[in-house]
């Protein structure tokens, strides 16, 4: 049977950049049943859920959900239930994705976009790893008006959930250069205390990767001042959005950096997953055709790489879209360029580049 794909644009660019993914997927996938589905502040709008019930079905049904993005302006203010949020937080936790696999690099061409200087960034190739079911994000919140207006956010873990997480950050540094950052807040947080009694039991199952142990101010500070020195960084919910926003931009755009979220399910295709770039939905910019559709082509990758158990073409598509950005192909986000590329035309751009490639060997 062919593996099905769930495709849920969603909100704002979402639907501009998943387009461009889809059409770059196809082309290396045409086997594969892609499935449209609603999901955000339309079906909010319309029914009052953001995910509704035959979206939820046919992502239990798929190999993997290709995701664009929700929220809009609109929602702002209201509680978490009530915004299309709501939906992705869901899909989380129903299918349990607790591995967020977010990759940051600078591809050959784009150091003069960063934040940083050029020599601080060129060749930066590491992993953003974020804890994504537990955490402050799931526990019980309050707000509260009387006697006064005071608030309250839950963080908890338990060491199942810690583990796993650990567990998944150390064999991706054991296939990559053999070097785990733990990121946690031990000197104030209860939890941290746990994150790192659990991550040290861990490493004894990995003696030939090395373990180091970081307070998360200072990893957001050594990011910026050497980001070469981290390979895979493993973290919490809460400090792993944060990070890797800030390491995203070392790549010189969120618009580049894709991400999969992985958990306990597989499939006969490989380990089910949610993958989607982490921009957001960009209403300044949604409608005008000018989106970076890179993080959300690289996106599809990692569902080749994770859900297809097809690294050929995840390399392949890869292969293309740092084949654009070498020949100097930028889209409106990225700085040095004179004409920036739409977001159809930087797609059109890669899937040029594609077909200047082998073909992925048979399955």
């Amino acid at each position: 049977m062919a593996p099905l794909i769930a495709v849920l644009p969603g909100d704002g660019i979402g639907p501009e950049v998943v387009r461009v993914a889809v059409d770059v997927l196809r082309t290396v996938r045409p086997d594969c049943d892609y499935v449209p589905c609603e999901v955000g502040a339309g079906p909010l709008l319309a029914t009052g859920h953001a995910l509704p019930d035959e979206t939820l079905g046919a992502c239990e049904r798929a190999a993997a959900i290709l995701f664009g993005s929700v929220g809009g302006l609109q929602f702002d203010g209201k509680p978490l239930e009530e915004r299309p949020e709501w939906a992705l937080l869901r899909l989380r936790k129903h299918f349990e994705l607790y591995a967020n696999v977010r990759p940051v690099q600078v591809f050959p061409g784009l150091e003069s976009a960063s934040s940083l200087k050029p020599d601080l960034v060129q060749g930066l190739d590491l992993i953003v790893l974020r804890e994504l079911t537990g955490g402050v994000y799931y526990g019980e919140h309050r707000y509260e008006r009387t006697p006064k207006r005071r608030a309250f956010d839950e963080l908890k873990y338990d060491e199942d959930e810690v583990r796993r997480v650990a567990r998944f950050g150390f064999e991706l540094a054991r296939g990559r250069r053999k070097k785990l950052t733990s990121v946690d807040k031990l000197n104030v947080i209860a939890t941290s205390r746990l994150w790192r009694e659990i991550v040290d039991e861990v490493a004894k199952e990995f003696p030939d990767v090395g373990l180091e142990h970081i307070l998360v101010d200072a990893a957001a500070m050594h990011l910026v001042r050497e980001p070469k020195r981290f390979d895979v960084i493993v973290t919490e919910n809460m400090f792993g959005d944060i990070l890797s926003d800030e390491a995203a931009i070392l790549s010189g755009s969120l618009g580049n950096l894709p991400s999969a979220s992985i958990g306990t399910k597989t499939t006969p295709h490989g380990k089910f997953g949610l993958y989607e770039p982490i921009s957001g939905t960009a209403p300044d910019i949604a409608g005008k055709g000018i989106a970076n559709p890179t993080a959300a082509i690289l996106s599809a990758a990692l569902l080749c790489r994770y859900s297809l158990s097809d690294e050929d073409s995840a390399r392949r598509i890869e292969r293309a879209v740092a084949h654009a950005f070498a020949d100097g192909l930028r889209t409106a986000d990225l700085v040095g360029t004179s004409r920036p590329l739409g977001t159809e035309e930087f797609g059109a751009a890669v899937k040029a580049s594609l077909g200047e490639m082998p073909l992925a060997r048979s399955r």
